[in-house]
């Protein structure tokens, strides 16, 4: 592949390494943009959702519906908090239903992908770097959620530890430096769709999501090329050596990256260009999307613990130890571990060379499945 002339110019790295820098923030901004616009058209219709859930496969389903429509998992575990702890859904359901946010939260870095689709090598690369954190997930609910419908062993464990945690961290708060710049960005572009011109929130919303898409797309192919330029073949090498060398050091940098941003999709959409420019390896990658689940139930734990909701915290508790078991069964077992990855290396193979399956997997796996499922609500 012939490199473009920006990567032949000879620009002082330090240029291209603050062009990046620029490049990512507003890649950031973008996708705060269009998660805040999906909030706008879809935070009343998710909680009139979870409204009167009973079954545990609708709970499920619904967990998976309602993150798709607010595009955050921290916004479907507030509301599930709010409902468990106004004795509006039982915490049996919520339970499952927290499960399905951990499949909702991986959609922002499946379209995110899509961005590719014109290149079908980056393509292929960047679907299955997306869609083995839905394997993962798969996987981890498959195993638990008979395991929880059987033993409610998620919610013993979560209700135990709430007695010995509650309090403990009253009044906790943590504000992300990254989330800080990119709101100060974000917000007053918000404020201009949904407030200045005067759009109201469906037309300003539905604006702003076309807007913030175009703006990811284009973000990406800039990044990707100008990566390219940057990440020359030793340092291609020593990324891949570093996350390959240990499967906990990707973990922990996965759980800590998303901790510093508080948001998974943000940490794992990152790693998208990566994966579309071969700079780094499923493999390698991989761990850092299974810390990245791990490192989203941070935020919740500590908004949950600063309420005064007992059933907060325990649902808190049920998305962190659902994660980490997950990880502990799946992850330490090299069959299971590359099961994942070997999945979401078909899927794209297939979607490469037919695009519209792409499209298909997005539409089936996170709307058609998720609406059928709803209606066992009764």
């Amino acid at each position: 592949m012939q490199m473009t002339s920006l990567h032949r110019s000879q620009t002082h790295p330090l240029v291209r390494v603050v062009a990046l820098l620029l490049l990512l923030l507003g890649f950031l901004v973008a996708i705060q943009l269009m998660g805040s616009s999906f909030k706008s058209l879809g935070k009343g219709e998710a909680q009139a959702l979870f409204a009167r859930l009973r079954s545990p496969f609708a709970g499920l389903s619904v967990g998976i519906l309602a993150t798709v429509l607010v595009q955050s998992s921290s916004v479907t575990t507030s509301i599930i908090v709010g409902l468990v702890g106004n004795a509006v859904m039982p915490i049996e359901v919520a339970v499952f239903a927290v499960m399905g946010c951990n499949i909702g939260t991986t959609v922002t870095n499946t379209l995110v992908s899509l961005g590719h689709a014109r290149h079908d090598a980056e393509f292929r690369r960047a679907f299955a770097g997306a869609t083995m954190h839905d394997f993962f997930n798969v996987l981890a609910i498959a195993v638990f959620f008979p395991l929880e419908y059987a033993t409610g062993f998620l919610r013993h464990t979560a209700e135990a530890a709430t007695g010995l945690l509650e309090g403990g961290f009253e009044g906790a708060s943590f504000k992300s430096p990254v989330k800080v710049v990119v709101s100060a960005i974000a917000d007053p572009i918000k404020a201009l769709f949904f407030e200045d011109i005067g759009l109201g929130s469906s037309w300003g919303g539905g604006i702003l999501i076309a807007l913030s898409l175009v703006g990811i797309f284009a973000f990406l192919i800039t990044i990707t090329k100008l990566m390219r330029g940057l990440m020359a073949d030793r340092l291609e090498n020593s990324l891949n050596a570093v996350l390959g060398k240990s499967g906990v050091l990707g973990i922990f940098i996965g759980l800590l990256l998303t901790v510093a941003v508080q948001s998974s999709s943000i940490t794992t959409s990152l790693m998208i260009p990566l994966f579309a420019a071969g700079i780094l390896k499923l493999e390698n990658g991989f761990p850092v999307t299974v810390g990245a689940n791990i490192g989203t139930t941070v935020t919740g734990l500590i908004a949950s613990s600063a309420t005064a909701s007992i059933s907060g915290l325990t649902i808190a508790l049920v998305h962190l130890f659902f994660n980490v078991a997950a990880t502990i069964l799946l992850y330490p077992i090299p069959a299971m571990r590359r099961l994942p990855v070997r999945c979401a290396e078909k899927l794209a193979e297939l979607t490469s060379r037919t695009k519209i399956y792409a499209v298909l997997y997005v539409l089936i796996f996170f709307v058609l499945i998720p609406l059928l499922g709803t209606l066992l609500i009764r």
